[in-house]
């Protein structure tokens, strides 16, 4: 053979992470626990049940009865991969949301983050951002390379999201899959360990309790201190 060869970026000593094996992930406003459906079903059904939208983007629900949900609960708790969290609010002491490790390949040092469910109590709370900070912060201790967030192209809020907690957006896959009996169109999202550092600092400078009034309202936003260190932007989303 002839002509110049390409290869990627040498990796000596990389070795493949374990699998996600935290049982809990503990913050200062938000606790996460393995799910646990005796523990966790009655209150995390109560809390959806506020506001069906937030299952539009989902590929289950709106549940019919917190017997239904359970079943669905009971059905994800065991499994490995997605592995489930639910979301504790500290100041309720009550299950709020679940969010899980998916698509987990440790041979690529890659894993996602989703099936993200926030009620409409846990939305927009210190507590609901605290817990997908402890998520990626164990991911990229336990020696993960690349970390995702992918959603339906068409959820706007989830691409904001996505930019507000530091993902890079990396395109959209046309056509990716069918749920509910709709097409979906996905927006990538990643960061991966070169960001982690900064992207770690601004989310516990962002923490900080200086950056919070006595009524519990942010001074800096979040999106302010990770929009510059995105790699690239969302054209959807624009500007924090």
């Amino acid at each position: 053979m002839t002509g110049e060869r390409h290869f990627g970026a040498p990796l000596p000593g990389w070795a493949p992470p374990r699998l996600p094996d935290a049982a809990t992930l503990e913050g200062r406003h938000a606790r996460l626990e393995r799910l646990c459906p005796a523990a966790h079903a009655a209150d995390l059904y109560q809390a959806n049940c506020a506001d069906d939208r937030i299952w539009d983007y989902m590929g289950y629900g709106p549940f019919a009865s917190e017997a239904a949900y359970r079943l669905w609960a009971e059905s994800m708790a065991p499994q490995t991969d997605p592995c489930f969290y639910a979301i504790i609010d500290r100041a309720s002491g009550r299950a709020a949301g679940v969010a899980s490790y998916l698509r987990i390949t440790p041979g690529w040092g890659s894993l996602e983050v989703g099936h993200i469910c926030l009620s409409p109590a846990l939305q927009g709370t210190i507590a609901a951002t605290e817990a997908l900070f402890l998520m990626a912060d164990w991911a990229f201790a336990a020696g993960y390379r690349r970390y995702e967030w992918k959603c339906d192209a068409l959820n706007l809020p989830s691409r904001r999201a996505a930019e507000r907690l530091g993902f890079s957006y990396e395109g959209t896959f046309r056509q990716h899959m069918v749920y509910k009996g709709r097409n979906r169109d996905t927006a990538w999202f990643a960061m991966i360990d070169q960001d982690w550092p900064a992207l770690r600092q601004v989310y516990l400078d962002w923490l900080a309790p200086e950056n919070f009034d006595a009524h519990g309202r942010q001074k800096t936003r979040l999106s302010a201190l990770t929009h510059p260190l995105l790699v690239s932007r969302d054209p959807v989303v624009g500007k924090p």
